[in-house]
């Protein structure tokens, strides 16, 4: 269980670093919420494929994972863009 965690943990910092770095533009954003917009992304990537296809057994890959975690992040910045600019 604690290591299924730290995976998870892992995997959103990767695919959430990803996902900053492929948007254009500052992201004012640290670790903590790259790592939570990745694990989001994964699960948002998982929701949207399972309604299109239907298959119930999906489980996000990492292009999906990072797709969703850029919308993620976008929404993200998008709420924040009063704070900053």
């Amino acid at each position: 269980m604690l290591g299924d965690i730290l995976a998870y943990i892992f995997f959103g910092f990767i695919v959430g670093a990803l996902a900053r770095f492929a948007l254009p533009g500052r992201r004012h954003m640290g670790c903590i919420a790259t790592i939570i917009a990745g694990i989001v992304g994964s699960f948002v990537a998982g929701i949207i494929v399972r309604a299109l296809t239907g298959n119930q057994s999906y489980k996000p890959g990492w292009i999906a994972s990072i797709l969703g975690a850029m919308l993620v992040v976008w929404l993200y910045t998008r709420s924040q863009r009063g704070r900053y600019y």
